[in-house]
């Protein structure tokens, strides 16, 4: 089965002023990211403001990343939704049109056991074909909900299309008991930027970045330095990476990732409500500080 590997980037969804997607806007910003390297596509993660999107409108925008990737990439499209019937309709849908696979985070809000929290992963994975790959989604500062080891032990040891888990919490001691789960084989991706490096030196298979929606070249120079063997220039280059994504704000605020983007020439439209769009001085402040950055990773990138 098909895993995530290297630098996998989670997209951004534009949007008109009336919080319609823009689909146009959205093949350019998959060309473009397939045209700097990125090694894989996730839509509809939280970066993609997927609980904004009603099923229809996260189906379509499914649908057209997958169709302008056209197999250059693999694309694992996030189906996780705010109840279970619209997770399996959105992981059927997914596996129909023809993506490589699915992640599915947790419900959020309310909290569930442990026991729960099996039983809704094995009714996600047991509704697609079982060589379908399926990525559980840990993200417990959004969602309210953690997936312990022994959960996604007990899921992959019933699920065989489990195989693995995108984890977005800085917790290194959590994603080496990931890493042990079914001796060895669970496929563990962070969904912390500036720990990219850092997890693939402990066997993670890449990352599932933000930031590299808006800046994809200093996480593809580090992983192609990893994978050269080169670790002091993948040191330098995941330097350059961390102050990137301190300028984004880490992926707490998405409007800085589309503000970099339309800075870039690639407008990939507006925040949708209500969420708002950065201010004049904010702007003014992000476009300075990339500027800086631009030109001390210049040599780097070169």
């Amino acid at each position: 089965m098909k895993k995530l590997q290297g630098v996998v980037t989670a997209m951004v969804t534009p949007f008109d002023k009336e919080g319609r997607v823009q689909h146009d806007k959205l093949e350019n910003l998959t060309e473009f990211l397939i045209g700097k390297g990125v090694n894989g596509l996730y839509p509809l993660g939280t970066t993609g403001e997927m609980l904004r999107l009603s099923v229809p409108e996260r189906k379509a925008v499914a649908e057209t990343v997958i169709k302008k990737a056209g197999g250059r990439v693999n694309v694992f499209v996030h189906v996780g939704a705010m109840n279970e019937s619209e997770t399996i309709e959105l992981a059927k849908h997914a596996c129909e049109a023809g993506a490589d696979g699915i992640g599915v985070v947790t419900p959020v809000y309310f909290s569930m056991t442990d026991r729960e929290l099996v039983q809704y992963f094995v009714n996600v994975a047991s509704s697609v074909p079982e060589d379908f790959p399926v990525y559980l989604y840990s993200i417990p500062q959004c969602a309210a909900n953690d997936i312990k080891p022994h959960v996604a032990q007990e899921v992959a040891e019933r699920c065989r299309n489990v195989i693995g888990i995108k984890y977005s919490y800085p917790d290194f001691l959590r994603v080496n008991e990931y890493l042990m789960i079914n001796n060895e084989s669970f496929s563990v991706v962070p969904g912390t930027d500036r720990l990219f490096l850092a997890g693939l030196v402990m066997g993670c298979d890449g990352v599932i970045s933000g930031c590299s929606c808006a800046y994809p070249e200093p996480f593809v120079a580090v992983y192609r330095a990893y994978l050269e063997n080169d670790l002091a220039k993948a040191r330098k280059l995941q330097r350059i990476a961390i102050k990137y994504c301190e300028a984004l704000r880490n992926g707490s605020n998405m409007s800085y990732f589309k503000e970099a983007l339309r800075l870039r020439g690639i407008d990939v439209g507006y925040m949708k409500a209500p969420q708002l769009d950065l201010t004049g001085d904010e702007i003014r402040d992000l476009e300075e500080t990339l500027n800086r950055l631009n030109r001390e990773a210049e040599e780097l990138f070169a």
